[in-house]
């Protein structure tokens, strides 16, 4: 049987966004997002955040500078109880128009084949438009956008209570 997942952004979702943030001393996670996290774990869920990261692109850092910073990130939500399973990025800039840059689907279909998800059961959470596009694009059962009063946890709180009701 095909995985289900919840699909995440990671700047202004998971943590405030640092602009090109290359210091891994400064990325944190918002309080609330390892518990959180850990009870979509605990659903059966993968967790997999997808991610644009033009810095590479724009040569204000390197992989290995943003690896150290998706350490930092995975760490802090493992000290919370939360697991995240993987990180999909584009490195690329807009004017690449490549077919992994958010709202495009790249990195979804590459994680959906990494682990056979069954996209009809997951999810995407995210704070722009563009995020909320790649998951009608992948075909998401949802997409729930967070801000304007809409926290983290309650997006995680209306996925397991979408999935009690199915």
């Amino acid at each position: 049987m095909a995985s289900k997942a919840v699909f995440m952004d990671r700047d202004d979702t998971l943590a405030k966004d640092i602009p090109y943030c290359d210091d891994p001393d400064r990325f944190q996670v918002y309080p609330d997002v390892p518990k959180a996290i850990a009870r979509l774990n605990e659903a059966g869920f993968l967790v997999i955040v997808i991610t644009n990261q033009s810095g590479i692109g724009r040569g204000y850092f390197d992989e290995d500078t943003l690896s150290r910073v998706h350490r930092s990130m995975m760490d802090q939500v493992s000290a919370g109880g939360g697991r995240i399973d993987d990180i999909f990025y584009c490195p690329h800039t807009p004017d690449d128009h490549c077919s992994c840059r958010k709202p495009e689907i790249g990195m979804g279909l590459a994680a959906v084949s990494k682990y056979d998800i069954d996209v009809s059961r997951s999810y995407m959470i995210g704070d722009a438009d563009k995020d909320l596009e790649f998951g009608r694009r992948l075909g998401c059962r949802r997409s729930i956008k967070v801000g304007d009063g809409i926290g983290f946890s309650d997006a995680v709180d209306m996925i397991l209570q979408d999935v009690i009701d199915c």
